[in-house]
């Protein structure tokens, strides 16, 4: 169980409100504290889900957390982020959270419509293990996520990798030939970089393919994010993209889409 004392009142004011409050049906706290890399750096990822349409029980949240801490400001995520109609956002409770000489004090609250199922399905080797605030009617499960939407998922990225292959050199090849390094860069970090990190999820990591760039020390074999890191877009752009293709070509042959 990791440390969370630090937002120990915002635990306490939500597991009271989940009591009190019907229309909650489950509260846990995931992220970082739900998969072992929490510190002094993390926020608190607080997820719940209620009966009925989010916005009412989100907005209740979101002035009861006002109106009991100082908090500094509030970033609400935009809504068209969430099809289901889930409500989410962060809820800083002191200034200046990029000084990281201190403790970070960051709630990110999501409220989510309760799932046509009358379950709550999480798939630990995604999200780790979440930590039940309020649960009273066991309605959350760990189990693993239908695997047919991941390996359909992986394979359209496979396939997209490997289609436009050739183009993504180019681009990055042209935009440093005419002396247009923002935009080399730009392309380098979308159409080289972020792709050889993606074949490499799905080669070592699948269950969590669509992670992106984070987590790679954990997710991928010993020296391998090292290696990535030496591959960060730098002075030496057109060297790093030589390595970043020939890596990729590798990898798109051992996976069986050669370009």
């Amino acid at each position: 169980m990791p440390d969370l004392s630090r937002y120990d009142g915002v635990l306490a004011l939500l597991r009271e409100h989940a009591r009190a409050t019907s229309a909650v049906r489950l509260l846990i706290v995931g992220g970082s504290a739900a998969t072992g890399r929490y510190d002094d750096h993390s926020d608190l990822d607080i997820e719940l889900w209620c009966d009925g349409p989010p916005d009412q029980t989100y907005d209740e949240l979101q002035a009861l957390l006002v109106g009991s801490f100082d908090v500094d400001h509030v970033w609400e995520v935009l809504r068209e982020r969430w099809p289901d109609g889930t409500r989410q956002l962060f809820a800083h409770l002191r200034p200046e959270p990029g000084d990281l000489s201190r403790p970070t004090r960051i709630l990110d609250l999501a409220v989510h419509p309760m799932p046509e199922s009358g379950a709550v399905t999480i798939d630990p080797r995604r999200h780790g293990t979440p930590i039940a605030l309020h649960d009273p009617d066991g309605l959350l499960r760990l189990a693993h996520e239908d695997e047919a939407p991941h390996a359909a998922a992986r394979a359209t990225t496979l396939a997209d990798i490997a289609g436009r292959r050739g183009t993504a050199e180019w681009l990055v090849r042209r935009a440093l030939a005419r002396g247009e390094l923002a935009e080399a860069h730009a392309f380098y970090f979308r159409f080289a970089f972020t792709p050889l990190v993606e074949l490499l999820r799905i080669e070592h990591c699948p269950a969590r393919h669509d992670f992106g760039l984070r987590y790679l020390g954990d997710d991928l074999p010993e020296g391998y994010a090292q290696r990535l890191h030496e591959l960060l877009p730098g002075p030496d752009l057109g060297d790093r993209a030589t390595r970043v293709f020939a890596w990729t070509d590798e990898l798109l042959a051992r996976l069986g889409s050669t370009p």
